[in-house]
């Protein structure tokens, strides 16, 4: 049975002037979880949200909060995030040198970890750490900047990781998430590839009707791909 569809913005079109009240506002529009997408300037090329600005906000709503990490020293960074609010750190595949190490430091440290994928990774690198996650990430785009147009030759990926994760008895206990130009025109192939978890960043903020629509239009397109 397919894992529940969940529609988890990004914040990096959100106002960061005023990061408590979008957030706030993210809830109230019924969103699942709010994604924190951390880069360090260096395993990409910006610079984010350090963990007093996401701890700022965390009082403002009470939905989940989960760390994209794109960053070279997820080890070193780890607590802090954890004790920002976030209930799940996502680490980048390819910036962890010993990645099993890396996901059972953040288990240890009591919050969910996850394995994130670039594109051209290979899904293989996953095969031996799937006992330690409980989510993973295909990106959809190459990391570092919102507002990128979606790779739609990852969906194959997807499918293959959605395989990789019902074949190892898991299926029931490991989400699949994709981030990366997630919109009305292109949910239903992330979804009908096997994603539940779907990011979206700048098509939330651009709908017209508001966010409340943008949320419950991509639900809806999500659910019927997989009907």
């Amino acid at each position: 049975m397919a894992r529940p569809i969940q529609i988890a913005p990004s914040v990096l079109p959100a106002d960061f002037s005023k990061l408590g009240q979008e957030v706030a506002d993210l809830e109230a529009a019924g969103v699942d979880l709010i994604q924190w997408d951390v880069m360090d300037g260096q395993f990409v090329p910006n610079l984010t949200f350090g963990p007093d600005v996401i701890k700022s906000a965390r009082q403002h709503c009470t939905v989940p909060f989960e760390a994209h990490m794109m960053v070279y020293t997820p080890d070193v960074m780890a607590k802090q995030y954890i004790d920002a609010g976030c209930s799940r750190l996502i680490v980048h595949a390819e910036a962890c040198t010993h990645l099993h190490r890396t996901l059972a430091n953040i288990n240890e440290l009591g919050a969910n970890a996850a394995v994130a994928l670039n594109p051209s990774t290979p899904v293989s690198v996953i095969e031996h750490v799937l006992d330690l996650v409980d989510l993973i990430l295909v990106m959809t785009v190459n990391p570092g900047f919102g507002g990128q147009a979606y790779i739609s030759t990852m969906e194959p990926k997807i499918a293959q990781v959605r395989k990789m994760i019902d074949d190892s008895g898991r299926g029931d206990e490991i989400e699949l998430e994709v981030d990366g130009g997630i919109s009305p025109t292109t949910i239903a192939g992330a979804a009908s590839a096997g994603a539940n978890i779907l990011i979206a960043g700048s098509a939330l903020y651009r709908d017209p009707e508001g966010l409340e629509h943008a949320v419950s239009d991509l639900r809806a397109r999500a659910q019927a791909a997989i009907a």
